[in-house]
């Protein structure tokens, strides 16, 4: 700090002035480029995900309704066995005459056989078993028959975690 006071001092009045008055815009410039702009980039990080999160909030309380109709529609927990289950949305689907064979596969699979099943029918079923059960296809195999929209498929379904 001495080598600095003697090297200052030893300079011209006008040369003391410049120095003083560049070290005085550098220090203002880092304050200014280390301090303020860093703060104030982040502030307004901030506002834009505070907007964000507001605009959200409003779509969730214009959507409330569909929402609370979309959770109606998440997998139900019946407490029947995955067999048990695909057979009775089976039925329900209109596919009880198409199945061949139904086994456990695991503890949370299943194998179905469907013989001459109607192809819509099978689909709408499988798509109920994975919308509303968690059941989601594993393996598949689905054959033509000779009649159209009619197949015979073998399905492995597995229970999906929530």
């Amino acid at each position: 700090m001495n080598k600095i006071r003697d090297w200052y001092s030893k300079l011209q009045v006008r040369e003391q002035r410049i120095v003083l008055v560049g070290g005085i815009v550098v220090v203002l410039l880092l304050v200014f480029g280390g301090v303020l702009l860093p703060l104030q980039a982040a502030a307004s990080r901030a506002e834009r995900r505070a907007d964000t999160r507001r605009e959200d909030l409003e779509w969730m309380h214009l959507h409330a309704t569909e929402v609370r109709d979309g959770a109606a529609q998440v997998h139900a927990d019946t407490g029947e066995a995955p067999v048990v289950l695909v057979n009775r949305i089976g039925s329900e689907s209109g596919l009880a005459t198409a199945f061949r064979g139904t086994q456990p596969s695991g503890v949370t699979g299943v194998r179905v056989q469907l013989e001459a099943a109607p192809f819509d029918a099978m689909i709408q079923w499988l798509d109920t078993l994975e919308q509303r059960y968690g059941l989601s296809i594993e393996t598949i195999t689905v054959d033509r028959t000779g009649k159209t929209g009619v197949v015979n498929a073998s399905v492995t379904l597995n229970q999906t975690k929530h």
